[in-house]
């Protein structure tokens, strides 16, 4: 059952023989010896790929509440699941591991707290729900317009963030409240690579001011892109509240796109069933009030001066 669940996920045989530690021909027999007591077909080729059937699909499903059920029976067999001081494993993208994680480390700090084991996993938006193989909790990111997680993962969202325009506090357009695709359209641009999330919504931008913007330079990590966009290197999209101010900076929101992030924690739905990982969780919550709280307090201060400016 796991083998089945983990070919729908990945949709190879070799990529699941890595994930589980196994040989492709041991997933192989594996998988026979399933087809044995199932009726009906549960792969079938597809050019030089095994692929799961729809029935294939269905058990798949079901594996994930058999997994649940069995987690529970084994941890709370090994008086497991109520451990308050248990580890937890807790991975997430550069901005939000950089805004998440000092408030989790104070939290958890002192005895009877769950040991946390944090991690940086930069990704892009389709890799997010594998990581949850190898962590508790994952902080992934995907845009308002996106599609959700696949159902193989539990999600909740932690904040909807906005992505502004991030200029130099003397650049021409810095007078401007607002800005709209055609103010950035002409403007040289620095952006995330090709796949991870921001970069829908800089084809948007494109796609409204009805021309290719000029992208100059990739850089995912913000705090970097912020000192390229201080040293006059381009435009960027950044996001309002997880992303430390810069003194040579300023940011504007942007009209006729959708200019707006969901920071999500993804995991496996057994991994719940531990309290610790509940507590983190939990935790992870009240640290996304905090956050945002705080920076919109921060904000709404510095939209008023930029008002009085301009």
């Amino acid at each position: 059952m796991q083998i089945l669940r983990e070919l729908g996920e990945l949709g190879s045989v070799t990529a699941t023989a890595e994930a589980l530690l196994m040989t492709p021909s041991a997933i192989s027999q594996q998988l026979r010896l399933l087809q044995r007591s199932i009726p009906v077909p549960l792969t079938e080729r597809d050019g030089r790929r095994l692929v799961l059937t729809d029935a294939g699909q269905a058990l798949a499903s079901a594996a994930i509440e058999v997994e649940t059920a069995l987690a529970r029976a084994r941890h709370t067999i090994e008086e497991f699941v109520d451990r308050p001081d248990a580890g937890v494993s807790v991975a997430a993208f550069h901005s939000a591991a950089a805004a998440f994680f000092p408030l989790l480390l104070l939290a958890q700090a002192g005895p009877g707290r769950p040991q946390l084991s944090l991690a940086d996993e930069d990704v892009a938006q389709d890799h997010f729900p594998r990581l949850t193989r190898d962590y508790d909790l994952v902080l992934a990111h995907r845009l308002d317009q996106a599609p959700p997680w696949p159902t193989t993962v539990t999600a909740s969202t932690l904040l909807r963030e906005p992505l502004d325009i991030a200029l130099p506090a003397d650049h021409p357009l810095a007078a401007k409240r607002r800005l709209t695709p055609r103010d950035v359209a002409d403007q040289p641009w620095i952006t995330v690579h090709d796949g991870f999330p921001l970069m829908a919504t800089i084809d948007a931008i494109a796609t409204a001011a009805n021309r290719r913007l000029n992208i100059v330079h990739r850089i995912n990590e913000f705090a970097v892109v912020a000192e390229a966009v201080a040293a006059g290197g381009g435009l960027a999209l950044m996001p309002r509240w997880t992303t430390r101010p810069h003194p040579a900076l300023i940011l504007r929101p942007l009209s006729g796109v959708h200019t707006r992030r969901h920071i999500d924690v993804l995991h496996r739905p057994e991994r719940a069933a531990r309290r610790a990982v509940r507590t983190v969780l939990t935790e992870l919550h009240h640290a996304a009030a905090t956050v945002q709280s705080r920076d919109v307090g921060a904000g709404a201060h510095a939209h008023e001066t930029l008002a009085v400016d301009a």
